[in-house]
């Protein structure tokens, strides 16, 4: 890659990022309501506004046709850390804690050629699991629809047909750790403290480094692991479709994977199911038949999975918006911003009907969007996952009102932390799944009872241990 060298002097009409006086982005009123504040910097600075990201000035890109561009256009937003000027001259905080992630050298932070490569090989190895014809596509469909099952029945034998649940922790964030372990092949031990981690990195707190490190090397542990022992799963067939990529460079891309499918898509799944909780406590009749695909839409158009997607760096000095950027900038696209415009339009009477909620940038778009197999595998979990909840539960109401739920509200993404509801499940909900005694698994234990072996480790995590 030939960096630029970031010599061009920036345009007349324009005052450099790093000279502007910029307010910092995340405060106590961007954690209550980001809204807000998206519309107040819209409405001082336009479509592209200077904000400070934990001491690091940012352009943040707030109107919808201004984050599509920066997307869509990948000759002038790079992806490649190596293009950011400020880190390439020195200038940044050596603990500043977002550049833990973005040093990690995977699929997402690379470009051209180079990325196309990257995702072929992803492509390819989750093919099998895509075509419902393979195998491994329908035995992972029907995986994701049996760990619901048994979370929901674990639910029922912990806490009766009639109780108190948090969605969140005793349901959707359990679903994506077992799905992660049959998915990638890993072994039990890599449990709920991995996910937290990828939490840490992606919130940005103080321990983020320590954390993406210990992260990496559990999946460059995994690598190694199944290199020597190979299966019917995401990492095997990785190794199978790029034979040259070593256990560090495997343990990258997994790492990658990892965050989408636990944070990206449990988010996805949490807010569907408040889309729907929020409406009409009758869960069974909330929605209309075969309309799940538009809630998840609605979901995603109203608080998208990642609020606030991956930076970009320019390539040349352009102008954005009303603004110039510089070559070697660094700009964060909003999604929950860009979304702003979609809902303000979808609520006029004028063209209401003629804005699609498909237009959502939860998978992002341009060459960087999430590959299509990886969406028709996360569409699958978080309609499977839903669905099992409306399958399942007759009644269940939210014992928070909505606009008191906490979440989490970092630079990326905006989750809920928890989703508690009061529940009646069905007189056919199902039962407590049964426990496989440890000396009944054989030495050689296969994925699925690896997976399995994980629900001593759920009961934990579901009840505090009790």
């Amino acid at each position: 890659m030939n960096v630029h060298p970031h010599t061009t002097p920036p345009p007349a009409d324009g005052t450099p990022l790093e000279s502007l006086p910029v307010e910092p982005l995340l405060t106590a009123e961007f954690d209550v309501d980001p809204g807000a504040v998206y519309e107040r910097l819209r409405h001082t600075y336009g479509p592209v506004a200077p904000v400070g990201l934990m001491g690091v000035p940012v352009w943040l890109v707030l109107g919808y046709a201004e984050v599509t561009e920066v997307l869509r256009n990948e000759g002038q937003w790079r992806r490649d850390v190596r293009y950011w000027r400020a880190r390439a001259e020195g200038r940044l905080p050596r603990d500043w804690p977002l550049l833990a992630g973005y040093e990690v050298r995977q699929t997402m932070f690379m470009d051209d050629e180079e990325h196309r490569a990257a995702r072929r090989t992803l492509h390819s190895a989750l093919g099998p699991f895509q075509d419902t014809r393979n195998p491994e596509g329908w035995e992972l469909r029907a995986a994701v629809a049996r760990y619901a099952d048994e979370l929901v029945g674990l639910l029922a034998a912990e806490s009766g047909s009639v109780g108190f649940a948090d969605l969140g922790a005793q349901y959707t964030r359990p679903l994506l750790l077992m799905i992660t372990t049959r998915l990638f092949g890993c072994p039990v031990e890599m449990g709920d403290e991995l996910v937290m981690d990828v939490w840490r990195m992606l919130d940005g707190g103080p321990d983020s480094g320590p954390a993406t490190g210990r992260a990496l090397g559990a999946f460059t542990r995994l690598a190694a692991h199944r290199r020597a022992r190979p299966g019917d799963d995401l990492t095997s067939y990785m190794l199978l479709s790029d034979p040259q990529l070593s256990d560090e460079q495997l343990g990258r891309e997994l790492f990658m994977n990892a965050v989408y499918l636990n944070d990206i898509t449990g988010n996805m799944v949490l807010n569907t199911l408040l889309e729907v909780l929020r409406g009409n406590a009758t869960v069974r009749r909330s929605l209309p038949t075969g309309q799940l695909g538009e809630t998840v839409n609605r979901a995603a158009l109203v608080n998208p999975p990642v609020a606030n997607m991956c930076f970009r760096f320019a390539a040349r000095d352009v102008q954005l918006g009303n603004v110039w950027v510089r070559a070697g900038d660094i700009v964060s696209p909003s999604a929950a911003a860009a979304h702003r415009d979609l809902l303000a339009l979808s609520s006029s009477h004028m063209v209401g009907s003629m804005v699609s909620t498909r237009a959502h940038l939860g998978w992002g778009a341009g060459t960087h969007q999430c590959p299509s197999a990886a969406r028709e595998l996360a569409g699958m979990i978080v309609t499977t996952a839903v669905g099992r909840v409306l399958d399942h539960f007759t009644r269940a109401e939210l014992t928070l009102p909505p606009d008191q739920l906490p979440w989490r509200s970092g630079p990326v993404v905006r989750g809920l932390r928890l989703l508690p509801v009061r529940y009646e499940l069905g007189p056919r909900a199902p039962s407590a799944p049964r426990r496989t005694p440890p000396a009944a698994v054989p030495a050689n234990q296969s994925t699925e009872h690896e997976s399995r072996g994980l629900l001593s480790i759920l009961r934990k995590l579901m009840f505090g241990g009790r």
